[in-house]
């Protein structure tokens, strides 16, 4: 051989050998440092829709870029070219527009869904003509938002056309999150079927104090008072609006960072939440985390938040400090967004949405007499404290003659400031490009037929009537007494020869300032509800001839002494039942209180009669003598029909009162924080923390004909155990975060050697003991006041490993005049695996398997370079490296346990399958030889 064909023959060689010692190292990586069933995190990328934006973020002008930061109403429903609306959109490129009824934006009609869908799209279809006619503008699609709470006035917008769907407070008297989703999502349909594309909500104020005079009442607009419960809640309903609205709607939660504690109504003037950080992010924030935990399934998180006008007195550490309005606040704003529950969802484009800068509690902040508003510099701190869009409604300055004369200098005011100061444009550079990946996410294109819905959108609107039914079976709530006293002083429902009197509190809204009034709460709402229900075409369980109504406004005549109440006052007198429908009492509304007023103040017209309450709206507005003068009062949370309906079907016991309060009701003694620990009485279960089955690759179900394997554990060895669901008083699981101990004790004087103190996710809370010694090793698991649980036993007395056992206690027996002392447990062996066991896979498997595999493949290609050829050589060694990782990778699947120990398993599975491989390559080396051709 020639110096130089040795030579080649020699890079050629080494070439391969660079090449296995490669492969080599990459299988190490793959099957050492990183278990088979983790998913390998890819470095983040930005996504289509981040691409999208920046690309045309660079294309856009300074009046262009400015326009997107602006969220802005108008009034009536004008949108000629002469109106101003039609020059905001055109000329100043606004960002998006927020409709309501306070703004004439949804007038009386026969169809006003179809009319606010008609207004949607010739807003839409302004910005894309503008784009069409001047090639110069892109055509950037209008957010065009809606806050629509439920429960119609005066948390809707628009009264009629779409389903009546139920309020907040009603969804969490349900505890039942799944009953969120499905009104986020009937919610996001009709939303979106309208051409709305971005929600005001849902608010995640947590009400964890009931309001009392002074104190901001956000009522039924809450999920309720536990933080826990609202976060659940809050995600869940998020989830709906995206899955219901096809990923069409952006949704912005509200009142970021939560204002259920202020001490006064936010809109009228800048309210004070006195909690530290600490404190905040207990109670105010953990709904917000919830929202934005990007583990979290992606429909379930939030686009934006609100930022509230409110201040917080003692935000770090110092009680006797207040910030600014944090929307203005841009050190505590930053200071929130760096925790780590909410920095990650920024940095993933997290958008934040100023509250109204026109609000009249910003213009009394910044100067108490009213003289001096200055909308320039207010949209400019609002912008620079760290909000990404600035919602203005009513904005006006001093010495403006109306609120587009302040916007358009304000706009002209950023555009200026924008190309003078390099960093003003960073800022706003920041936040157009959040806005417009939103947009993006909502809309893939920028065209007329991606952005614009065809009428037939509309045609399935109000069908949703059935959710609305089942959160209104399972909200209805018994206040009091409990359900054993109701069965004394309620035996039965309202018979025929009985009359009954309904007294009403009366609800009318308007939808637009010179609309007619519109009823949602007739004065026979209930009457006629009991009437089709249970009157002569129904049964005729009741008459109507014995039955009349009033509002409490002819109540309240009667009881001030007015002329011609003599009717009224006969029939209470007469009456078997009185029925009280009633919903927010205040003393701003004197004739709300008029129930309070007939149950203390005339009882000689009540005593001995059925006195039946529903509360329409919070729980807790009465108290504990109002209460004990009623035979039983029950709490609907809503006025939809469907909660009147549901109310009839309680009030004749036809369905029983399933929900619980999810707020303090100190009528009746009921705390939301005592209600939400656990259950003293409950016997929590324990059992071993395996891991469940993984799907092989490809989802195939493992077989369940696998014989039952019980763990074995010995001294050495890691017991990893957790709990059942532990319960709360009122049988649900108890929050996240609720502490739980482990006390592991050790041989047969009980002496605890280890306590292990975790906290509950989704009611489990989980814990692992490393087993140190022998002997028998016990297990129990506290979560006060719950203090019983399951024992599980392990006699670690040999060397091959024993078996747990769960022993289930003797139950606590019930409280008697003379209790009985307790009887010593029985213990009951009972098998903690009913499934095929997974073997943890240890280091010295894996580099037992791998050293064999890499023992073939030198071999395979040695023993073949030098008898065949080198290209046969690298063919043998591939091909028995492939089949070696790939028995690697079943060995790492395959739940294996006895006979074999750990590392012969790994040895059997890559060995056979390098073999298997080596087989392979000597078949097609072999094949044309069987054929009398020559190989290649």
């Amino acid at each position: 051989m020639s110096p130089i064909k040795a030579l080649k023959r020699t890079s050629k060689t080494g070439s391969v050998f660079t090449c296995i010692h490669r492969l080599v190292v990459i299988f190490f990586c793959l099957f050492n440092l990183f278990p088979l069933t983790t998913v390998f995190a890819e470095a983040p990328t930005p996504t289509a829709n981040k691409i999208a934006a920046k690309n045309l973020l660079a294309k856009m002008t300074p009046e262009e870029k400015v326009g997107q930061l602006f969220l802005v109403t108008f009034k009536g429903t004008d949108t000629t070219t002469a109106s101003q609306i039609y020059n905001l959109i055109v000329k100043r490129h606004i960002g998006g527009v927020m409709l309501s009824a306070e703004n004439g934006n949804f007038p009386a009609s026969e169809n006003p869904a179809k009319d606010a869908y008609q207004l949607i799209q010739i807003l839409q279809k302004i910005r894309i003509d503008a784009a069409s006619a001047d090639s110069s503008i892109d055509c950037i699609p209008l957010f065009i938002g809606i806050s629509q709470e439920g429960d119609q006035f005066p948390n809707d917008q628009i009264l009629s056309g779409l389903t009546p769907m139920p309020d907040a407070m009603s969804i969490g008297a349900t505890w039942n999150p799944e009953m969120a989703r499905s009104v986020g999502a009937a919610f996001g349909d009709e939303l979106r079927r309208l051409g709305f594309n971005l929600y005001m909500g849902p608010s995640l104020d947590v009400l964890a104090n009931v309001p009392s005079n002074g104190t901001e009442d956000l009522g039924v607009r809450t999920f309720g008072g536990d933080p826990y419960w609202v976060g659940e809640m809050g995600k869940e309903f998020i989830a709906g609006l995206h899955e219901g609205s096809d990923g069409r709607m952006v949704v912005i939660s509200k009142h970021f960072p939560g204002r259920g504690g202020s001490d006064r109504p936010a809109d009228e003037e800048v309210a004070t939440v006195r909690k530290s950080l600490e404190q905040l992010k207990q109670i105010e924030l953990a709904p917000f985390f919830s929202s934005t935990d990007l583990n979290n399934s992606p429909e379930s998180i939030t686009d934006g938040f609100l930022v509230s006008h409110i201040r917080y007195q003692g935000f770090q550490g110092n009680i006797r400090a207040t910030t600014k309005p944090v929307s203005f606040d841009s050190a505590a704003l930053s200071q929130l967004m760096a925790l780590p529950q909410l920095q990650p969802w920024r940095e993933a484009g997290g958008v934040l949405v100023s509250e109204n800068l026109g609000s009249q509690a910003i213009r009394k902040f910044f100067d108490p007499t009213g003289m001096s508003f200055d909308g320039r510099q207010i949209a400019r701190n609002a912008l620079l404290a760290g909000n990404d869009m600035l919602y203005v409604n009513n904005f006006i300055s001093t010495g403006d003659k109306d609120a587009f004369d302040t916007l358009t200098k304000t706009m002209d005011f950023f555009t200026q400031k924008y190309r003078e100061d390099p960093a003003f444009a960073q800022r706003v550079n920041t936040s157009v490009e959040r806005i417009l990946s939103l947009k993006y996410k909502l809309y893939p294109k920028f065209d007329e037929k991606t952005i614009l819905l065809p009428e037939a959108s509309i045609s399935h609107l109000g069908e949703y009537e059935q959710v609305s039914f089942d959160v209104a079976q399972q909200a209805v709530t018994l206040i009091s007494p409990n359900e054993a006293d109701l069965q004394n002083v309620l035996a039965r429902p309202p018979e025929m020869r009985e009359r009954m009197v309904f007294l009403t509190d009366v609800v009318s809204g308007t939808q637009c300032q010179k609309c007619p009034e519109q009823v949602t709460m007739k004065v026979d709402s209930l009457q006629k509800a009991v009437l089709r229900l249970y009157g002569p075409q129904a049964g005729g369980q009741v008459s109507g001839a014995r039955m009349s109504s009033y509002s409490f406004a002819d109540l309240d005549q009667m009881l001030s002494g007015a002329a011609n109440t003599e009717t009224l006052s006969s029939e209470i007198r007469e009456a078997d039942w009185i029925v009280f429908s009633f919903q927010k009492i205040s003393s701003d509304r004197p004739v709300s209180l008029a129930m309070k007023r007939l149950l203390s103040e005339r009882q000689d017209l009540v005593r001995n009669k059925k006195i039946v309450a529903f509360a329409f709206n919070a729980p807790y507005y009465l108290d504990s003598t109002d209460i004990s003068k009623l035979t039983a009062y029950y709490a609907l949370y809503s006025k939809i029909p469907s909660f009147i309906d549901v109310a009839a079907r309680v009030l004749f016991q036809e369905i029983p009162a399933k929900g619980i309060p999810p707020v303090t009701v100190p009528g009746i003694g009921y705390d939301l924080i005592k209600a939400t620990t656990p259950d003293s009485t409950q016997l929590i279960s324990l059992t071993l923390d395996l891991p469940e089955i993984q799907n092989p690759i490809g989802g195939v179900q493992p077989p369940t004909t696998a014989p039952t394997q019980i763990p074995l554990f010995k001294v050495g060895d890691n017991l990893p155990v957790r709990t059942g669901i532990i319960l709360d008083q009122n049988h649900h699981p108890v929050p996240d975060g609720t502490v739980t101990k482990f006390v592991f004790t050790l041989g047969d004087e009980k002496s605890i050697v280890q306590q292990v103190e975790t906290v509950t996710k989704a009611g489990i809370a989980h814990a692992s003991f490393r087993i140190q010694a022998s002997g028998l090793l016990e297990v129990r698991a506290v979560c006060e006041p719950a203090m019983t649980s399951q024992i599980l036993q392990l006699d670690v007395t040999g060397t091959e490993g024993a078996q747990v056992t769960a022993i289930a206690p003797t139950p606590l027996p019930t409280q008697t005049a003379a209790p009985e002392p307790t009887q010593e447990p029985t213990p009951t062996v009972v098998p903690t695996i009913t499934a095929g066991e997974i073997r943890a896979r240890s280091f010295g498997g894996w580099l037992a398997g791998l050293m064999v595999l890499i023992g073939l493949i030198i071999l395979f290609y040695q023993v073949t370079s030098h008898r065949i050829s080198v290209r046969w050589g690298v063919r043998f060694a591939l091909l028995t490296a492939l089949m070696g990782s790939f028995g690697l990778i079943v060995y790492g699947l395959t739940p294996i346990g006895k006979p074999l120990p750990e590392i012969w398993n790994a040895l059997i599975f890559s060995g056979a399958g390098g073999l298997i491989g080596s087989l392979i390559a000597w078949i097609w080396y072999s094949y044309p030889r069987w054929f009398s051709e020559k190989p290649e």
